[in-house]
């Protein structure tokens, strides 16, 4: 296994690794809207917050030299169910034709009271 690391994402804010590669394979922690710049979140809004969750998600896979087109698994964890028509358009413009699996999933609460987070599993090509 190889800890993965990406200047192009936010480090992470606790004891776990941005990403881990094993095989083919690579997970990564989820993504919450973090600017990596300033190691803050900035957008106060919903489609803000997704926006760089997804930029962040990009940023994570450029630094390993992967795409949105090497994701093969999304778990999408929201605040708020209601947001889930407002996540649609965001993430299929992330992603335009490719469409990986996906699971949605509505908690109590995410980190630093971020309002949508965003994990991913992507595969190595062969």
């Amino acid at each position: 296994m190889d800890i993965i690391s990406s200047p192009h994402a936010p480090a992470a804010i606790g004891p776990y690794s941005q990403a881990m590669r094993t095989g083919n394979l690579l997970f990564a922690s989820g993504q919450i809207p973090i600017n990596p710049e300033t190691g803050k979140i900035e957008a106060t809004d919903f489609t803000g917050q997704t926006e760089q969750v997804l930029a962040n998600i990009k940023g994570l896979l450029r630094g390993t030299g992967l795409t949105v087109e090497n994701v093969v698994k999304c778990t999408v964890f929201l605040k708020d169910m209601a947001d889930f028509p407002t996540l649609n358009p965001l993430y299929a413009a992330a992603f335009g034709d490719h469409k990986p699996a996906r699971s949605t999933i509505q908690v109590a609460r995410l980190p630093l009271d971020s309002l949508v987070e965003i994990e991913i599993v992507a595969e190595y090509p062969a």
